[in-house]
């Protein structure tokens, strides 16, 4: 167990103001509970009509860590974190998952009858307009869910890393994917106990890139 313990969790501002890519781990575990707290805090993330079109995969065993790494150009956050969180997304999930989650909505009294029996057919209608784009709708929701666990992480006292440098061929093969070609990798998450502080690098000033209803119009705050 890491002697790094945060007992009191950060707010979401301090977090996300806190939050830094950490490219420097420490070997230390993550404990089971507080990797299930992560987890939980991950998979709570909003997705087009609750469809949870992602798969996260948690790369911890040390072979698996190192073919993961070569997949990565040989990065060695990935080594050096206890896990890395993997995020795929699935094109085809809304057949998968329409029927249990619209279960689970009648259940808990989120959705009526009503609603349920209107996604049951829009929700189908709907993937079937996106076409070749259901693919990065399901890119975007895998992709909201690892900000939840970035800035989960964060709270708790653990550190993280997006990484966009790998060959998704290679991803896919050693998380047992590479024959599923519904199965996009949208981003890598390595999670640990940061080695070394990073500084905040800065960012450009509102007026270079936030605008007021209309770009070139730049908001001033």
């Amino acid at each position: 167990m890491s002697s790094i313990i945060q007992t009191q969790p950060l707010d979401v501002p301090s977090a996300i103001a806190q939050r830094r890519s950490i490219k420097t781990f420490k070997t230390d575990p993550i404990a089971p509970e507080l990797l299930k707290q992560l987890v939980e805090l991950t998979v709570a993330a909003p997705s087009s009509f609750n469809i949870q079109d992602w798969q996260i995969i948690l790369v911890q065993d040390e072979a698996q860590k190192a073919a993961l790494s070569a997949a990565a150009w040989n990065q060695q956050q990935i080594i050096q974190a206890p896990v890395t969180f993997v995020f795929a997304a699935d094109a085809s999930a809304s057949e998968k998952n329409l029927n249990p989650i619209i279960e689970q909505a009648l259940a808990t009294g989120a959705w009526n009858e009503s609603t349920a029996n209107y996604f049951k057919t829009a929700i189908p209608q709907f993937q079937e307009t996106l076409g070749d784009k259901q693919r990065e709708y399901a890119i975007k929701d895998a992709i909201i869910a690892a900000t939840h666990l970035v800035l989960a992480a964060e709270s708790l006292g653990l550190s993280t890393c997006f990484m966009n440098g790998w060959l998704e061929d290679k991803v896919k093969e050693v998380i047992g994917a590479g024959d599923n070609p519904d199965l996009a990798i949208a981003v890598l998450v390595p999670v640990g106990y940061a080695a070394e502080p990073r500084l905040n690098p800065g960012r450009l000033p509102f007026s270079s890139n936030v605008s007021v209803d209309r770009i070139g119009n730049p908001y001033a705050g």
